[in-house]
């Protein structure tokens, strides 16, 4: 089939579009601005231009395609006024699947009881599929409760929250019933009812095999990451007032939070078991997702996060938090091939040092061999080549593709795991640019004060070392020139 995905630059259209394509599917990836989907590690996809809230930027989007999904919504476009943006947006969507004769539009709604207690949030999204079926194209429309992955932003709220509050003052939602499901199992309904004619034209409520509380997915995940965690619930916090509170104390936007624990007021459990009468699909435990996500977050396999579009594509340095990491990203500009870029910060490390104030990251392998660590003395296996598991000084390198990019993972001891990633890119005519990112996933309190204690001094030597790594290969362009002129 051919298959448009709305959404693609998010969580949940980034980590489908590899399913689809896995299925030989042909894909479509709309994006209000293309180039976001520039550089993604799917494969061959059409990528079109379009907006659902213009109607007339959708009608070329929709030529020739057969099923259309349904990702997007306007939740974290203001705090305020979001549903009737979504209102709009289906509208919009499904008039034009409609006059393009789409056989089926793919919908992942939200799960809840339709009565007084639902939230706006919710009411919203079970509006959406309202509008969506309105237009007289056949839908399937799945509803969901909280998504456990890595980078969903429901599960982001309890990271964040376990992580940074070793004693919690919780509100009365804490005890209110759920039923999360892992980001694995969304992906295998949304991908798997295109080869289910039947599922056409049907609502399914779909959840993992855990009925827990909110209280109960905190403690989980505080045991998988070995953290001591007391909740004590009172009966005055109300959900407004815990949205300010999560405003505090994690980088989730207001705009993204207050909605979502409006919405935890009332039950998410699923009444209706026809999803899994009709769907092949092996639900996964709650703790495993929980431990399937921490893995990703541990290897360095991020795909998608909540807060995915919108990525700099110019040169400058930008400092973001999610998924439970906070990055330091830096773009240089550099005369040099991607080629020669390659070679200067892949020859880093060992007895040629780290091109900036080597004294200091000397320094820090002596407290490192102090507190029983590493240090740097391993070196590096070679002057110049890296290859994946090697150790170098006090890293351990991860991942290399030649002539691209390496990852490096910190093997000294910090409260968390750190990561450094440089990659080179091209840039349109000549030379290239150089993507430093230093990444740290804070373990509890400890690993918070940790980063933003160190962060002055961590910015002056990862930037100092940037530039050192672009001058070292702009110097080889101008020897290469020199000797070419010889």
């Amino acid at each position: 089939m051919k298959v448009l995905v709305t959404g693609a630059t998010g969580y949940i259209g980034g980590r489908l579009i590899p399913r689809l394509l896995a299925a030989e599917h042909t894909v479509v990836g709309l994006a209000r601005d293309p180039r976001f989907l520039t550089g993604r590690q799917w494969g061959t996809i059409e990528v079109r231009k379009g907006d659902v809230l213009n109607r007339a930027s959708l009608d070329a989007a929709f030529v020739d395609i057969d099923v259309a999904y349904y990702l997007v919504h306007s939740m974290g476009g203001a705090e305020k006024g979001f549903e009737e943006r979504d209102a709009i947006g289906a509208t919009n969507f499904g008039d034009a699947a409609r006059e393009a004769k789409v056989q089926r539009i793919v919908y992942l709604g939200g799960l809840g009881v339709d009565n007084d207690d639902l939230s706006v949030h919710l009411a919203s999204r079970q509006h959406v599929g309202d509008i969506l079926r309105s237009s007289g194209v056949p839908v399937t429309e799945f509803r969901a409760a909280i998504v456990v992955g890595s980078g969903s932003i429901s599960f982001e709220m309890i990271r964040y929250l376990t992580e940074r509050l070793p004693v919690m003052i919780t509100p009365r939602w804490v005890t209110t019933r759920s039923q999360p499901i892992a980001i694995e199992n969304i992906l295998d309904y949304l991908a798997g009812c295109l080869g289910l004619p039947e599922s056409a034209g049907r609502i399914f409520e779909i959840g993992g095999p855990d009925v827990l509380t909110y209280g109960d997915m905190m403690r989980q995940y505080a045991a998988a990451r070995r953290l001591r965690r007391l909740l004590i619930a009172v009966p005055v916090l109300t959900p407004r007032l815990s949205s300010y509170w999560v405003d505090l104390v994690t980088p989730i936007p207001a705009s993204y939070s207050h909605p979502l624990i409006e919405g935890l007021r009332s039950e998410a459990v699923v009444n209706d078991h026809s999803a899994e009468e009709i769907f092949n699909v092996k639900l996964i435990p709650y703790a495993q997702a929980v431990r399937d996500a921490l893995e990703n977050l541990r290897s360095g396999e991020l795909e998608t996060s909540w807060s995915s579009a919108g990525a700099s594509l110019s040169a400058g340095t930008t400092l973001s938090e999610g998924q439970g990491v906070i990055k330091e990203e830096r773009r240089l500009e550099s005369t040099a091939s991607t080629r020669q870029l390659f070679a200067a910060f892949s020859s880093i490390g060992g007895n040629r040092g780290w091109l900036y104030a080597n004294f200091l990251w000397k320094f820090r392998g002596l407290i490192d061999r102090m507190a029983g660590g590493t240090g740097m003395r391993r070196g590096r296996r070679d002057p110049d080549a890296l290859r994946a598991g090697d150790a170098l000084d006090f890293w351990r390198v991860e991942d290399v593709q030649p002539g691209v990019g390496v990852r490096l993972r910190a093997e000294m001891k910090v409260p968390g795991a750190a990561t450094l990633e440089f990659t080179a890119l091209p840039r349109p005519g000549m030379g290239s640019m150089l993507v430093q990112t230093a990444s740290f996933s804070p373990r509890g309190i400890s690993g918070l004060l940790y980063w933003y204690a160190l962060y002055p001094i961590h910015q002056k030597i990862f930037s100092g070392m940037a530039r050192a790594i672009v001058k070292r290969a702009e110097s080889n362009v101008a020897s290469a020139r020199s000797d070419t002129e010889a």
